[in-house]
């Protein structure tokens, strides 16, 4: 939309929080409200009553950061495809986002019937990071699985999911049936924190704590220590403020959200009445985005505490600091002015604060941090430096939440340094010779890192896309070997996984799941275990008779 910014072409597209709609440019069309796929757009007076600060925050983005004068350029067309003799093959491996996005892209650019897309997946279940990593209680978030759904539903797409490549079926038979495989799996593994006491019981990864609240069966029999009443959180990304923002929420609200039912049970149980979340640079580089820092002061009977003394901004000047970093640090200084309430639980925001050592003789018992300050180096970059100054929290919960890498697939390159497949523009690239690899491509946070939201993947996916559509034009795919056509590579997976599911067995764990929801009362009542889930598949794929 003309009125949006900033636009896909900006460069700061990639890197920005949110988007916003320009009341001089808007026509009132309402074309974004129905493109958005999560409902987030709303006309200003009917904005929600927990949302009306947005109306301000959007004015004030167009105040600091005036639109162009003039019409913005047309987007250039994509070069169209002509239709190919036999219709060209891709695997994409990983159901997430990235992949969806990835096969939406290619199945716009090919003429009709000119595209086959096999989508794998090793869980029984797709949709990848928003099913098992969006907070459960995001449900508007969670609702562009609806666009997923319509995308799988395309002809020439199918799903073979429950099958790990590199396991079941090898990188190389994946390139033997294609013309081009995509490599969208993510970077799920957490980074360790390198510090004394780090391997306790009691000290674990936030991505853990979030896949057994999200229902992801690897992590369904996983126990978390809830008996103390301090949990604290190194790091404040996004995913640490929906970890404490869960931690401290009553447990009666979460059940109209999808989170899975042995982690409301244990909330239930739960004795935690504070969480701290630490971050070791100071408010204005903290990694949340403003949307997620606001929804910490809509939680009924919390309150959310800032120290003013945190609030060092390292002698950045207002002129030098972005909107979105001047934003982030208003919400915090007015967090730090407001008031508590006695009785209520409490979300600690620290700053310039970093773990040295984690307490405790056969589990965690505290965590011992230093006081940092901000220092301005010779390349002109601030940095956060240890000064001396220890003190001690009591906890029995640690959740690190520092960061995220990839890991590597069979017979596929990958950076273990980096924590992604190597590549440009997607191309993944030969190790040995720096060549792109015919036909091997990547998308997702395994491509460029973890970075960006959600949308950002649809932009990432259209970047790798149109290097794939260069290469074909060019001639520059492989093609796949002889007798290697859809019905072998079908033949191939049941031979090697006969608990297979696609997409007819998907819907009905779904259907299952939603069920199970209706009869209690919330969204879904998501199946841990994937036997269960393979049963429940098999029964509609495979009916009696």
């Amino acid at each position: 939309m003309s009125c949006i910014r900033p636009t896909p072409d900006d460069p700061a597209f990639r890197s920005t929080e949110m988007l916003y709609i320009d009341p001089q440019t808007c026509i009132d069309c309402g074309a974004c409200m129905e493109a958005c796929p999560v409902d987030a757009i709303h006309p200003e007076d009917e904005l929600p009553d927990d949302q009306l600060r947005y109306r301000e925050i959007n004015a004030d983005y167009f105040r600091r950061t005036p639109l162009d004068a003039g019409t913005p350029p047309a987007p250039q067309p994509p070069v169209k495809v002509p239709k190919p003799d036999s219709p060209l093959r891709v695997a994409v491996v990983g159901s997430g986002p990235a992949g969806v996005y990835a096969a939406a892209e290619l199945m716009a650019r090919m003429p009709s019937g000119g595209i086959d897309i096999e989508m794998f997946d090793r869980l029984p279940t797709p949709w990848g990071l928003v099913r098992a990593g969006v907070a459960p209680d995001h449900l508007g978030t969670k609702a562009i699985t609806e666009a997923f759904r319509r995308i799988a539903a395309k002809p020439g797409f199918r799903f073979h999911l429950n099958v790990e490549i590199g396991r079941d079926l090898t990188h190389d038979e994946l390139l033997a049936h294609h013309h081009a495989v995509i490599y969208a799996v993510g970077a799920l593994e957490d980074r360790k924190l390198d510090i004394p006491g780090a391997d306790l019981p009691g000290s674990v990864a936030a991505t853990e704590f979030v896949a057994w609240y999200n229902g992801h069966p690897d992590y369904a029999n996983r126990a978390f220590d809830l008996t103390g009443e301090r949990a604290v959180i190194v790091g404040n990304g996004n995913v640490a403020l929906d970890v404490a923002r869960l931690l401290v929420s009553d447990p009666d609200d979460l059940v109209r959200s999808d989170m899975a039912e042995h982690a409301l049970e244990a909330l239930r149980q739960s004795n935690i009445r504070e969480v701290v979340v630490l971050g070791r640079r100071g408010v204005a580089q903290a990694a949340y985005t403003t949307p997620e820092l606001l929804a910490l002061g809509r939680i009924p009977g919390v309150d959310v505490v800032v120290d003013p003394r945190e609030l060092d901004l390292g002698g950045v000047a207002g002129e030098d600091r972005s909107f979105s970093t001047d934003l982030k640090t208003r919400v915090a200084v007015e967090y730090s002015d407001s008031t508590t309430t006695p009785g209520n639980k409490r979300i600690v925001l620290r700053y310039l604060a970093s773990p040295v050592r984690l307490r405790g003789a056969d589990r965690v018992e505290g965590v011992e941090i230093v006081r940092n300050e901000l220092v301005r180096t010779e390349r002109g970059t601030l940095e956060a430096r240890p000064t001396g100054t220890t003190e001690i929290l009591d906890a029995g919960l640690v959740l690190r939440s520092i960061g995220y890498r990839g890991t590597a697939v069979p017979g596929v390159p990958f950076d273990a340094d980096a924590g992604r497949i190597p590549n440009i523009d997607g191309r993944v690239l030969d190790p040995d010779t720096s060549a792109a690899l015919a036909g091997v491509y990547t998308t997702g946070w395994v491509k460029r890192g973890p970075s960006g939201v959600i949308g950002t993947n649809k932009r990432c996916a259209q970047n790798t896309v149109a290097a794939l559509i260069d290469d074909l034009l060019a001639d520059r795919l492989p093609q796949p070997k002889s007798g290697r056509d859809r019905d072998a590579l079908f033949a191939l997976v049941v031979e090697r996984r006969p608990e297979v599911v696609d997409r007819k067995g998907w819907l009905a764990i779904d259907a299952a799941e939603r069920k199970g929801g209706r009869d209690r009362g919330r969204p879904r009542v998501k199946i841990t275990d994937t036997a269960e889930m393979v049963e429940i598949a098999g029964a509609a794929m495979h009916p009696a008779g």
